[in-house]
C-alpha cells in the first residue's frame, strides 16, 4: 500500500474515532427512518447484506460509486477496504430511501466526474488507474476540476466521502460496515449484551466479543426479570 492509500485510510480511520465512538456518524435521517428491526425493507431483501447495488444506481453508476470510495478508503492485506465493507450497499440503499433527495445529486455529480475524467485523461473515471484517479480526485477536493456546476466538485467529494465514512463505520444496520470491518479498523466493541466489572474498570480499549450490532441485537431472546 502507498503512503497516500495509508494517509486516506488513517484520515478516515481517525475521524471515525472522533465521531463520538462511531455512533455519532449514524446519520439521523437514517435512523428516524429505518423500519422495525424485525423487518427489511424490499431493497434491503434484494440486497442482501452488503452485496451490491440495484435499488437505486444502475451499472455504471455503482461501479463509479465504488472505485471513487475504494481510492478514499483502500483495502490492504487483512484490513478491509470500502468495497469489502459493503459501502457501496449502504449507499444504494440510502438513496433509495432517507438520502432520496440527493438522488439528482449524485446523477449529476457523477456524470460531472466522468466528463471530468474523459477531458484530462480520455477515460471513464473507472478506467483509469489508481494514480489518475487520486489525480482525478485531489482536484474535486481543491475545487479545480472543471465540468461541474451544480453540485460543485467541493460538495460533490465532501457528500461522497461523508457517505464512504458512513458506510464504513455505520452500525451494520444501515448496509454497511459489512461483518463490523469498520468496527474492526478502529478497535469499537460494538453493542455488547454484558460488560463485566472487569470490563468496565479496565483502562485499556474494550477487545472482547462478541460484537453486536442492532439487528443482531434486536433478534437476541428477551431476558426476564
Amino acid at each position: 500500500m502507498s503512503k497516500h492509500d495509508q494517509a486516506r485510510r488513517a484520515f478516515l480511520k481517525g475521524a471515525a474515532v472522533g465521531a463520538g465512538a462511531v455512533a455519532g456518524l449514524v446519520p439521523d435521517a437514517l435512523a428516524q427512518t429505518q423500519p422495525p428491526q424485525h423487518t427489511q425493507t424490499p431493497a434491503a431483501t434484494a440486497h442482501g447484506h452488503g452485496g451490491g447495488h440495484g435499488a437505486f444506481l444502475n451499472d455504471d453508476d455503482a461501479a463509479t460509486v465504488v472505485a471513487f470510495a475504494e481510492r478514499l478508503m483502500p483495502g490492504a492485506p487483512g484490513k478491509a477496504g470500502a468495497s469489502e465493507a459493503g459501502v457501496l450497499n449502504y449507499i444504494d440503499l440510502a438513496l433509495a430511501g432517507a438520502y432520496a433527495d440527493l438522488q439528482d445529486f449524485y446523477r449529476r455529480g457523477l456524470a460531472a466526474l466522468d466528463a471530468f475524467s474523459r477531458k484530462t485523461h480520455n477515460q471513464r473515471f473507472t478506467q483509469l488507474d489508481a494514480a489518475r484517479q487520486d489525480a482525478v480526485i485531489a482536484a474535486l477536493e481543491q475545487g479545480k476540476a472543471t465540468e461541474f456546476t451544480w453540485p460543485s466538485a467541493q460538495a460533490f467529494f465532501n457528500t461522497v466521502r461523508t457517505h464512504t465514512m458512513e458506510g464504513m463505520f455505520a452500525d451494520p444496520v444501515y448496509g454497511g460496515n459489512k461483518d463490523f470491518a469498520g468496527w474492526l479498523l478502529i478497535g469499537f466493541p460494538g453493542a455488547q449484551p454484558v460488560f463485566s466489572p472487569d470490563d468496565l474498570a479496565r483502562k485499556e480499549g474494550f477487545t472482547g466479543a462478541p460484537m453486536m450490532g442492532l439487528q443482531a441485537q434486536s433478534k437476541a431472546p428477551m431476558r426476564r426479570t
